[in-house]
C-alpha cells in the first residue's frame, strides 16, 4: 500500500505549479453586465486580463481596447463559458480583472478630491449594499469607503453591478483592523461619528457643531450593528431621526441620508 502511495504522489513541482495556478485565480474577478463593463473598460487604473461577450452585447459594448483579447460566444452557452454565480444578470459581457489597487488611506484621507468625507463599514457583508453606499459615496463626494478586510463584502461583480460603476471610481479600501484604522485617522484631524439607533445625539445636530470639520461616517451591518470595539472608538454614536418610534432605514439607505447631510454641512 506504501509503494503506491509513493507511485501516485504528485511532484513537488506539480503542487507548487497548481498552489500557483489557484492563487493566481483568487486574484482576479469576474465583472458582468454591460454597465459594469463598460466602465472596467474605461477606466486607465483597471487591468482587464479576459473579454466574454455574445454578438449581440460586443456590439452594445462599442470601440473595445486594442490590446484586451475577447472571446465571442453564443449566448446559449455563455453561462457555461464564464464562471459566473448562478442567476447572474450578465446580460453577455463578462470581464475578468484584476482588483483595483488605491494607493494608501493617508493619501486619500489627507488629500483625496473633494472635501474630506469618509465612510467606515463595520462588517457589512451584503455586496448590495456596499454596491449601493458606493453609489452614494461617490455622489455625495466621499472620499474612500473603508472596510475591515474579513467579514465584509470584497470587490466582486455583483457589488460592481450593483455599484453601477462607481466601484471604477470611488475608492474602496479594505484595512486590516477598523478600530485602529478609525484611531489612525483621528489622529488626522478626522471626527469619527458612529451611527447607531440608540445614539443620544441626532445627525443633523452633530453635524451642525461640526461644519467644516474632517468626518469618517461609520455604520454597522444590518442586525449585529457596531461591534463594541468599533462604538468605543467612535468620537460620538448618532441617530438619524425618523418621525415615528417604529422608523428604520437599511444600511445602505442610512448611509445615503448620512452622506447627504455631511455634504450639506
Amino acid at each position: 500500500m506504501a509503494e503506491k502511495q509513493q507511485k501516485t504522489k504528485k511532484p513537488a513541482w506539480v503542487i507548487d505549479k497548481e498552489r500557483a495556478r489557484r492563487a493566481a485565480a483568487a486574484e482576479t474577478i469576474w465583472l458582468f453586465g454591460l454597465h459594469a463593463v463598460r466602465d472596467a473598460l474605461a477606466n486607465p487604473r483597471r487591468e482587464k486580463l479576459r473579454l466574454v461577450v455574445t454578438r449581440n452585447a460586443l456590439d452594445r459594448l462599442g470601440p473595445l481596447p486594442a490590446d484586451l483579447a475577447h472571446e465571442i460566444v453564443d449566448a446559449r452557452l455563455f453561462d457555461r463559458t464564464v464562471p459566473l454565480p448562478a442567476e447572474s444578470v450578465h446580460q453577455g459581457a463578462a470581464l475578468e480583472v484584476r482588483p483595483l489597487t488605491w494607493g494608501s488611506l493617508a493619501d486619500l484621507a489627507l488629500s483625496g478630491p473633494g472635501r474630506p468625507l469618509l465612510v467606515a463599514l463595520d462588517r457589512v457583508s451584503d455586496p448590495h449594499n456596499v454596491g449601493a453606499i458606493l453609489r452614494s459615496a461617490e455622489v455625495f463626494g466621499a472620499r474612500a469607503v473603508i472596510a475591515p478586510a474579513r467579514h465584509s463584502a470584497p470587490e466582486t461583480g455583483a457589488l460592481a453591478k450593483t455599484a453601477s460603476g462607481a466601484l471604477e471610481r470611488q475608492p474602496y479600501l479594505r484595512v486590516t483592523n477598523l478600530a485602529e484604522t478609525l484611531i489612525e485617522l483621528q489622529s488626522m484631524g478626522y471626527t469619527v461619528l458612529g451611527l447607531d439607533g440608540t445614539g443620544d445625539e441626532t445627525l443633523p445636530q452633530a453635524l451642525a457643531e461640526l461644519s467644516g470639520r474632517a468626518i469618517c461616517l461609520v455604520l454597522g451591518a444590518e442586525g449585529p450593528g457596531l461591534r463594541e470595539r468599533t462604538r468605543e472608538t467612535c468620537d460620538r454614536i448618532l441617530r438619524i431621526p425618523f418621525a415615528a418610534d417604529f422608523g428604520s432605514l437599511n444600511v445602505s439607505n442610512a448611509a445615503a441620508v448620512a452622506l447627504y447631510s455631511a455634504s450639506q454641512s
